[in-house]
């Protein structure tokens, strides 16, 4: 990574809301697929810049709060350790984007404005040929909500995971909501989206691993292939019979409390961890 002071971006001040790049921004921050349409992402919080500047993500824009910015426009004291923790992070994007504080309620997302945002040229490239045949995947079918979505792919980055597909029907991977969540697993995950169940099956190349309460194999006593898939499906529905049949091996989560299910996102968090206790004790 550049550090800040070998990398001079070009610097651009704007102040009212009707700027395009506003409005622009307010889209992307507030409607959860628009990043879809515009072909950008919104990255909004020093936690996530950083998470996208440390692998490597190169920002089209930084947009940064002039409170917080130390160079060229700004007026946040030179004494201000955040000011310029943000800044030497704004400094990374090709074009940074000073604007005041109290212009970020326009188009912020958070409850809290958090004063730095990038955006990103919008990741990923056509379906089918983003799918990689042989590689540890979660497939995601039609889950729907963005925080279990996010939960889901920071368990996968943390569990050793390389791909997470999503099958049509589930929450975008990177609306607002599931960045936040996300904490910055996206950028360790090869990320496929709107994918069918067809594609998959033409696609994918290792086994796919669902999970059952009507089934007899234990997740602690399954024989886990590795790579695998783990198929996780609906809040509501479950997986669909189409990918559920696609399934060569189904697996029971022990419950001795008794409770009839888990949560998708502490479901797929157990599943990957025996995935990757597995792996570990073979390889020892």
């Amino acid at each position: 990574m550049s550090t800040a002071s070998d990398r001079h971006p070009k610097v651009l001040s704007i102040t009212s809301r009707d700027n395009p790049l506003i409005q622009r921004l307010r889209r992307l921050g507030q409607d959860p697929v628009a990043y879809r349409k515009l072909g950008a992402v919104w990255l909004e919080g020093d936690h996530l810049c950083a998470a996208a500047v440390q692998r490597r993500v190169q920002p089209t824009d930084a947009v940064i709060a002039d409170t917080a910015w130390t160079g060229e426009h700004g007026v946040a004291p030179p004494a201000d350790g955040m000011a310029r923790e943000l800044s030497a992070l704004a400094r990374q994007a090709e074009r940074v984007v000073v604007v005041p504080e109290a212009l970020w309620k326009h188009f912020t997302g958070l409850e809290s404005p958090a004063r730095l945002g990038f955006v990103l040229a919008q990741p990923g490239e056509g379906v089918s040929a983003a799918i990689r045949p042989v590689a540890r995947t979660v497939v995601l079918d039609r889950v729907q909500d963005a925080g279990n979505v996010g939960s889901i792919l920071r368990s996968a980055a943390a569990m050793g995971v390389e791909q997470v597909v999503a099958i049509k029907g589930t929450a975008g991977l990177w609306s607002p909501k599931v960045l936040r969540a996300g904490m910055g697993a996206h950028f360790a995950l090869h990320l496929v989206e709107q994918a069918t169940t067809e594609l998959l099956a033409e696609c994918l190349r290792v086994t796919l691993v669902g999970t059952s309460s009507h089934t007899d194999t234990s997740l602690p006593e399954a024989d886990l292939p590795d790579p695998c898939a783990w198929v996780l499906g609906h809040e509501g529905q479950g997986v669909s019979a189409a990918l559920q049949a696609q399934c060569r091996l189904t697996v029971r989560i022990p419950q001795p409390g008794g409770e009839e299910s888990l949560n998708v996102a502490a479901a797929a968090a157990v599943c990957l961890y025996e995935s990757m206790r597995q792996r570990l004790a073979s390889s020892a």
